[in-house]
């Protein structure tokens, strides 16, 4: 038990030493090298590119190939033929020759994978810009689809915010086929050679299917496009135009994230903005906040997540036993209350409230708050005792009232959007980045639930009865739930059993004992928990991967929020926790763990290495801290003494 509470204590002062003097918590969040690659090409596009620019990327890149010699969108995943192709451009741009063994290599290896052409739409835009790839392969992305009502079947608003951040700028550059080549060529990477490359998208073998039948209309609209007859054309981008300026407001740039922030400023460039002018330059200042230089190299984060680590961090630190007036939490509080979103953003058309409300995951995107943010922030508010306690309730009532209303049909809740749901849209041609839909998933409808239960609901209340009998029938076969938004059936499994636990639900029902054994049968050796991200594409790697600090603490808090009070598994998991805890109080986690898009885009959120630990160290010793002769304990002080031995040597390094 004394390893336990210092293990505890130690953490619970490292995350508070993390805080900034505004109140907030920011650790770094970490994505691929499609980010410095994209970098580079759209600063070779403005103009703003240098060698030593470059060569800062390109450093960056070339720390991050895999074992094949290509790069990957995860650590030691397989080599991903977009990323590479970008890679490969990236170190064009830095200087390299396409004649150097190492550069051979790569293009080998682009080449066995089906070369240039086989890397995905928003890939291909990005290159047809830049000359390296024809505007005539790229999926036609008519800027019309913004005239639809809003509430029409096929409308922007019917795919997922981050999709439309995305699309609708691009509609703009896809109309203008502003080119501005690259100093060089890379039709190297063509198989067979450019002139034979068959660049256009692939038919299904299934003749009937809705791929086809989009990839069919794809044609229709490219030939439509190059006759004279555009009669809604200039109203369609006047509208896009406003649409994009309009969202540039009350924002860190378009969608605050990288890839739409990156396309408004080819959107404005387009529309005939120079590069000087002021509305360009804010956001090009907006994109150089989100880079970080070190050493000989220069990487850029996707966006910034304070408002997520700041929810957390409050919430967490609060339940490890700070008073509810301490002055670190004070401050969170009254940060997060202030990034309260205060205007009607898209959600509004189909969640109509009498006011705004709701919290976004960055500094500053009112446009797009989000459930998953905004029930954590509910949650830590609640538990601090603020000066202006009238103030802090009616901001309480304003997000319940706005999460109980983005409740879907199915009685499941998503992430930035109600009832969006439509999978018609991922067979459109520019749909490969799998995230046009934003559907209702267990992960957030779990935590929601946990969140509902602080403030008076319960399992016989209706929303959550039909929150209920969504997670039921979303279980996998082996008691299983699929992680939307972390890494993966850990995460979902734990997400979903804690609401069910909080909203007060049977815990000894079939359900959750099947969620207990899956836990169980998927712990490692060395007592804790890990999956990979490839398990999102082979479902065979369910629940496997080295041990990481969150995941166990994930595993930890799912089994002892199903009653597994006396569980081994839990107590080795403790065990591994204590003792490969660093001296500072942290935890070392190279893994990713978090998921943007699944099969496409991930994260390692360098926080969820300290502040998920600390709920799961803190769960434990709630449950003991009156029992210290239980037999758990015994077992725990057992099993973390003999893991002990190497521990000295781990905590000397506390790197993140």
């Amino acid at each position: 038990m004394k390893e336990v509470l210092l293990a505890q204590e130690r953490s619970r002062d490292w995350l508070l030493a993390q805080q900034d003097p505004e109140g907030f918590w920011v650790g770094e969040l970490e994505g691929d090298t499609i980010l410095e690659s994209e970098y580079a090409l759209y600063l070779h596009y403005m103009g703003w590119g240098d060698a030593e620019t470059f060569r800062l990327l390109a450093n960056h890149a070339l720390r991050h190939r895999n074992a094949e010699g290509g790069w990957a969108i995860f650590p030691d995943g397989p080599t991903n033929v977009s990323a590479t192709v970008k890679c490969y451009i990236l170190l064009r741009l830095a200087g390299h020759s396409p004649d150097e063994e190492m550069m051979r290599g790569i293009r080998d290896l682009i080449l066995r994978g089906g070369g240039i052409v086989k890397v995905n739409s928003f890939t291909k835009i990005n290159l047809a810009l830049v000359g390296a790839f024809p505007w005539e392969g790229v999926p036609a992305i008519p800027p019309e689809l913004i005239l639809f009502p809003k509430n029409f079947y096929y409308s922007i608003y019917s795919m997922s915010a981050w999709s439309r951040t995305m699309l609708v700028p691009l509609a703009i550059v896809e109309h203008f086929k502003l080119t501005r080549p690259l100093p060089f060529q890379v039709d190297e990477l063509y198989a067979g050679g450019r002139a034979t490359a068959d660049i256009h998208l692939s038919w299904s073998a299934r003749a009937v299917s809705w791929h086809n039948f989009f990839l069919a209309w794809n044609h229709i609209i490219k030939w439509w496009q190059k006759t004279p007859v555009h009669p809604f054309r200039g109203t369609a981008l006047t509208r896009c135009h406003r649409w994009l300026l309009e969202r540039l407001e009350h924002s860190d740039g378009l969608g605050t994230i990288f890839p739409a922030m990156v396309n408004s400023i080819f959107a404005l460039t387009a529309l005939g903005y120079p590069a000087e002018h002021p509305l360009v330059q804010r956001e090009k200042k907006q994109l150089e906040r989100l880079t970080i230089r070190e050493g000989d190299t220069l990487r850029l984060q996707p966006c910034f997540s304070p408002v997520w680590d700041t929810a957390w961090s409050t919430l967490i630190l609060r339940e490890s036993g700070l008073p509810a007036n301490h002055p670190a939490l004070v401050r969170a509080a009254q940060w997060l209350l202030s990034k309260e979103t205060t205007i009607v953003g898209d959600w509004a058309i189909k969640n109509p409230q009498p006011e705004p409300a709701g919290w976004y995951f960055e500094f500053r995107n009112e446009w797009y708050p989000d459930v998953d943010d905004t029930i954590v922030v509910l949650r830590a508010l609640k538990l601090v005792d603020l000066p202006d306690r009238a103030a802090k309730e009616r901001a309480i009532q304003r997000g319940v009232r706005w999460v109980l209303g983005m409740q879907c049909r199915n009685g499941g809740w998503a992430a930035f959007d109600k009832d969006n749901t439509r999978r018609l849209y991922t067979e459109v041609p520019f749909a490969d980045h799998n995230a046009m839909i934003d559907p209702p998933t267990a992960d957030i409808t779990g935590r929601v639930l946990e969140c509902l239960a602080d403030f008076g609901f319960t399992a016989a209340s209706p929303e959550c009865r039909r929150a209920i009998a969504f997670i039921r029938k979303d279980q996998c076969a082996d008691g299983s739930w699929f992680g939307r938004w972390g890494s993966n059936y850990l995460y979902g499994t734990w997400q979903v059993l804690v609401g069910l636990a909080r909203i007060g639900e049977d815990m000894r029902q079939p359900m959750v004992r099947r969620a207990v054994r899956w836990f169980e049968s998927v712990q490692n050796p060395d007592g804790g928990w890990g999956e990979s991200l490839a398990s999102y594409e082979d479902p065979t790697q369910k629940g496997r991967g080295p041990s990481t600090a969150s995941q166990t603490s994930w595993a930890i808090l799912g089994l002892l929020a199903a009653r597994e009070f006396n569980s081994r598994a839990v107590e080795r998991g403790i065990a591994w926790l204590a003792a490969r805890q660093n001296a500072d109080g942290s935890w070392t986690e190279k893994e990713w763990t978090g998921t943007g898009f699944p099969k496409v885009f991930y994260l390692r959120y360098h926080l969820y290495r300290a502040y998920f630990p600390l709920s799961a160290l803190t769960a434990w010793v709630e449950l003991h801290r009156d029992h210290a002769r239980h037999p758990a304990v015994q077992s725990l002080t057992t099993a973390a003494a003999r893991q002990a031995a190497p521990v000295e040597a781990r905590r000397a390094e506390s790197t993140a």
